[in-house]
């Protein structure tokens, strides 16, 4: 479709907007000092600073593109995205955030000191780890590429390519600490945006008389429509109870006390934004209900019914949300190479004096791998939901077992990683189990819940706590460095 916004002039705007976040990560790139630094922010992140990239992270793709796209196509159906978001951010600061005490660097040390140090339950997760981190990079550069490819008319496959270039640019120089600080900017950059597109879009289609009837239209041509939306809510609860972004955020604040704050802060602010992508997915229906993509329903809004000005802003502040998504995950991704896979491979950790170059690579060849997996996907939600059923669901049995039930072990573990995971992959060879589940996200859970049960009830109870096996994988971990 035409567009009312000059391409060269966004491309322009966009183009700028890059080279200011570079010149951002190269000055922090002159205050990295170490490893840990570098991957953790020196584990002394602020309140502020942990509750703006977190926002920034949970109003991502999924939340902006996605969910405007979901809205075209079921109305307020969409807005159980941010409920989900909400539940899952707020059961992970009453759960998780305690790990912070125990200086955890990854999901795959977190979850094998569940079960007494597990040295094969560390692996598989660092595996599954590395992947969801891929799986969930992709996600941000398929939005962040239709975005940019609908305001441009540029190709997919360059737009893609440029987004990725743009959040590697300023992660790769300026690291963990480059990388909230431009998510909390990005966070405000965001917001703004959609505040201003979606009061442009409730005044197009006539106020909330006209939401109701574009929702009674989308709702009548949807099927077995309530579990779909609670396949969702669950679907999107677990991604943050278990993606290792969430992590990321606890393992880099300065306390237990700020990152729950943040955390409860994050949530709070996504369940009064979720309205928001609702009311524009529904709006661009009602203006035009034969987009061949649901997911250019937002770029369609921005670039069509808004000043130029102001579409410019909007577009960037969904661009932001994309980047501000993949740099986060990005991030926990190479943490989880430089540390798990490394070591795995190596036998050792990087020496203090390299962790810095070897991040920088691995953030290199992390973002080109989830390229190739984006130039491969149609369709954003369904990307992220299957991405989250394979590998996540899984990680997520093994941390509320891990973290409730004492009795839990890691011959357990492992049975639910691996039922979890063939639960999913079977879905996917089923389309009519998909279909009628909504996903593959419950079975998967229940499935890697009774398995994680049956095991460990059937083999020994681990004989470490949580403490000790914290305490013995700090000591290797120093003496291997």
């Amino acid at each position: 479709m035409e567009t009312l916004m000059p391409p060269v002039l966004f491309l322009s705007c966009f183009g700028a907007y890059l080279i200011a976040l570079a010149i951002f990560g190269s000055w922090f790139a002159r205050r990295q000092q170490s490893g840990d630094e570098f991957l953790l922010g020196g584990r002394s992140l602020p309140l502020f600073l942990t509750l703006g990239t977190t926002v920034a992270t949970m109003v991502g793709t999924g939340s902006t593109m996605g969910s405007v796209g979901k809205a075209y196509s079921a109305g307020w159906t969409a807005s159980l995205f941010g409920v989900g978001s909400c539940i899952g951010v707020l059961l992970t600061a009453w759960l998780f955030a305690p790990a912070r005490r125990h200086r955890f660097m990854t999901m795959a040390e977190e979850l094998s000191c569940y079960v007494g140090g597990s040295a094969t339950v560390s692996r598989i997760v660092a595996v599954f780890t590395y992947l969801a981190c891929v799986g969930w990079l992709g996600a941000h550069i398929l939005g962040g590429g239709f975005y940019l490819s609908y305001a441009t008319q540029i190709d997919e496959g360059l737009a893609m390519t440029l987004i990725a270039i743009g959040f590697a640019i300023y992660s790769t120089l300026g690291g963990y600490r480059a990388v909230v600080w431009a998510d909390t900017i990005q966070a405000v950059v965001l917001f703004s945006g959609f505040i201003i597109t979606a009061w442009f879009a409730f005044q197009s289609i006539d106020g909330m008389a006209g939401l109701s009837k574009t929702h009674e239209t989308l709702q009548s041509e949807s099927a077995n429509a309530l579990l779909a939306g609670l396949s969702l809510v669950v679907a999107i609860t677990v991604s943050i109870l278990a993606t290792p972004s969430f992590r990321q955020r606890i393992y880099s604040g300065d306390s237990v006390k700020s990152v729950r704050a943040a955390f409860v802060g994050s949530g709070i602010m996504v369940l009064l934004f979720c309205p928001l992508p609702s009311i524009i997915g529904m709006a661009a229906f009602a203006e035009n209900p034969d987009l061949e993509n649901a997911d250019t329903a937002f770029p369609f809004m921005a670039t069509q019914m808004l000043p130029l000005a102001l579409g410019i802003i909007t577009l960037i502040a969904g661009l932001s949300a994309s980047m501000s998504s993949a740099s986060s995950d990005a991030i926990a991704g190479v943490t989880t190479l430089v540390r798990d896979l490394y070591e795995m491979v190596m036998k050792r950790v990087p020496s203090a004096d390299r962790v810095v170059l070897v991040s920088r690579v691995a953030m290199a060849s992390t973002t080109i791998l989830a390229l190739g997996l984006a130039l491969s996907a149609e369709d954003i939600m369904s990307y992220i939901k299957d991405m989250i059923s394979l590998f996540i669901t899984g990680m997520c049995v093994c941390g509320l077992l891990g973290k409730l039930w004492p009795r839990y072990n890691a011959p357990g573990a492992v049975a639910s990683l691996v039922a979890a995971f063939a639960t999913a992959l079977l879905f996917r060879f089923m389309p009519a189990w998909n279909d009628l589940w909504g996903g593959a996200v419950i079975p998967a859970l229940l499935t890697g819940a009774v398995a994680g049960v049956a095991v460990s009830l059937m083999t020994k109870p681990e004989g470490k706590t949580l403490q000790q096996a914290a305490e013995e994988l700090e000591a290797r971990r120093s003496a291997m460095s």
